[in-house]
């Protein structure tokens, strides 16, 4: 496959979805993102595997949905956008490990080497990775995984994750005297879903559980089932610090969508010139760009 040209439209592969679709797919997108911005954001269907054992998952309360349905998809919904040949997820949270399982099942996937470790990705993502590692090696410079688990994830993986900074944060609150004992301990006896309407309960009290205590842990960590690495679009890259790397990157379809996650890029598999019609928006920080949700578009600019 070879590297399509920066910016131009039109440079990467027409994947699955017919034209005709096209359209209506944008609008919708578009009708979402006023839903967004009017604070009325629909909730998406949560992915359940076909036949789950009896008593494997409990349903979530109306606390989580209450609290999950306006963070999470602006935070990693994005993804539901890709293009480029992807296949986007049904959704922006995964019920458990049996529908993270049956879905990756069905997605095509390529494995290769980077690094000194294995690396999955979708397979146009994986493709348009390996086009601008191609480009970046002329520049003696490299992309290359930031650890073992920087690209796909299962849900024990983001279960992992999640309580890294839910366990230390638990001991750290108790200490501090902010929190009891008896809480912390019945909400780390919680399944992973139940806890999470409970730590952005005590976030809301400031008692936060991000990895220095200052701010969300959703900025630190996806949700369980939440990670845009679960969709295998998602790709952690050590030399996220070289400007060159970033640009070669964004040429070929992959973007920083992530402030508070420097490492963390997602292949959206377009230009990005389509990437405001898509209702993303740039912001730069730091001297790099991320694209995020644009507040401003509504449904009434949908025609």
């Amino acid at each position: 496959m070879q590297p399509p040209p920066g910016g131009q439209r039109g440079s990467f592969p027409a994947g699955r979805r017919h034209a005709e679709h096209d359209r209506e797919f944008r609008l919708a997108v578009l009708v979402l993102v006023g839903a967004l911005a009017a604070g009325n954001a629909p909730q998406f269907a949560t992915p359940q595997a076909e036949h789950p054992p009896p008593a494997a998952r409990s349903a979530p309360s109306a606390a989580f949905d209450e609290e999950l349905k306006n963070r999470l998809l602006p935070l990693y919904g994005w993804v539901l956008v890709a293009r480029g040949g992807a296949t986007p997820p049904p959704g922006v949270l995964f019920a458990d490990e049996d529908a993270v399982t049956l879905w990756q099942a069905g997605v095509p996937t390529e494995r290769a080497e980077m690094g000194g470790m294995t690396v999955e990705l979708q397979s146009p993502a994986l493709q348009s990775l390996l086009n601008a590692r191609a480009e970046v090696r002329k520049l003696r410079l490299d992309v290359t995984p930031r650890a073992a688990d920087a690209a796909r994830r299962t849900y024990a993986d983001t279960v992992k994750l999640w309580q890294s900074r839910v366990h230390p944060g638990l001991r750290h609150w108790v200490r501090k005297g902010r929190l009891t004992q008896q809480e912390a301990q019945r909400i780390r006896a919680l399944p992973p879903r139940e806890q999470v309407p409970e730590i952005l309960r005590l976030e809301e009290q400031g008692l936060f559980f991000s990895t220095n205590r200052t701010k969300s842990i959703l900025y630190s960590v996806a949700a369980p089932g939440a990670s845009q690495h679960i969709s295998m679009l998602a790709f952690d890259i050590k030399e996220h610090g070289h400007r060159e790397v970033r640009a070669t990157l964004a040429r070929h379809g992959w973007f920083q969508t992530v402030p508070s996650d420097l490492p963390h890029f997602a292949f959206l598999g377009c230009g990005e010139e389509e990437l405001p019609g898509l209702g993303l928006k740039k912001v730069t920080q730091g001297k790099r760009d991320f694209w995020v949700l644009d507040p401003s578009r509504t449904a009434g600019s949908v025609q």
